[in-house]
């Protein structure tokens, strides 16, 4: 395994949060804020390879950053100290992730426990409106449309969706295999729709795309041929955001979530949920089964006797 600095870990890992994550700038500054003070650290122990970090040397900052944080008099909001010790753990769980690191060294930390929100989705009308305004037969929007419509209809993660080739498609079947965190690779299903725009994109897109010198075997290519990057599919789920009119802050990960609630919404099992989002844990994907307010509100009123006053 090629040593990888902590500085060059942090910067990689900035990146997926920005572009994969689709963080807001407030929240990407704070984890700045975070590990910034972290590498100082480490550099401070000379410490020049992630994989070398170990739990002794972890609990010994957080020891450090907390015991700075008590000085100041006042008790930190929970959300701060948890966050303090969240985003050492985001970083190290990335580095294995990405194979940049053999093991994570924050494994056995206990953070303070902060109430997680519901993913923000779209709803179904949201997610037509938007998949309906890419249009035309360009390469460009028939390769647009496949990755709204893949992204929505099999809801894998953005670093899956520009890591597939064209042999993990089975269009007559309707499955797509992705290789997940760690390289865990899982099978699956796709829609009819997101199927017939894969197959319009292969057929008619992707050839003028990949040119002579191209990516013989990257389905979704940018306009020089080669794979597209996370960065690239960010940038073309944002267009087709701009396109659609909608007001809702969309990012990859949003159409993710918005697979994973309208599934539950419809019936469909956790447990089926859990494997075709690749979730290593349930609890992680039991947070789509939180109920959100409007539901809960509709829910209400629907139901409950003395919902409203009849006259």
């Amino acid at each position: 395994m090629k040593a990888t600095t902590p500085s060059e870990a942090i910067s990689e890992h900035a990146s997926y949060l920005a572009v994969e994550r689709g963080l807001r700038p407030n929240t990407l500054l704070a984890y700045k804020r975070d590990l910034d003070a972290y590498l100082d650290f480490l550099r401070r122990h000379k410490i020049d390879d992630i994989n070398a970090v170990d739990e002794s040397l972890v609990n010994e900052y957080l020891s450090i950053r907390l015991s700075h944080i008590s000085q100041d008099g006042e008790s930190p909001a929970p959300a701060t100290v948890a966050r303090a010790l969240v985003s050492v753990r985001s970083l190290h769980r990335f580095c294995v992730d990405e194979e940049l690191a053999q093991s994570d060294p924050t494994d056995s930390l206990q953070a303070p426990r902060v109430p997680m929100g519901i993913p923000k989705a779209l709803s179904e009308s949201e997610v037509v409106t938007l998949l309906d305004a890419v249009t035309g037969q360009s390469p460009r929007n028939l390769r647009d449309r496949a990755i709204l419509e893949t992204l929505y209809g099999s809801g894998c993660r953005i670093s899956e969706l520009v890591g597939i080739d064209r042999s993990d498609i089975d269009l007559e079947a309707g499955l797509v295999r992705v290789f997940g965190k760690g390289a865990k690779e899982r099978v699956v299903p796709i829609g009819q729709l997101a199927r017939d725009a894969i197959s319009q994109y292969l057929s008619n897109g992707r050839s003028e795309l990949e040119g002579i010198r191209g990516d013989k075997e990257a389905v979704f290519l940018n306009a020089r041929g080669g794979r597209l990057t996370r960065q690239g599919c960010w940038g073309i789920v944002r267009d087709g955001a701009q396109r659609s009119g909608l007001n809702a802050r969309i990012y990859p990960h949003v159409l993710r979530h918005s697979c994973a609630t309208h599934l539950l919404d419809h019936g469909a099992d956790i447990r089926v949920v859990q494997e075709l989002l690749g979730h290593a844990s349930i609890s992680t994907t039991q947070i789509y089964t939180k109920v959100s307010p409007e539901r809960l509100r509709g829910a209400y009123d629907a139901a409950h006797p003395r919902s409203r006053v009849v006259h």
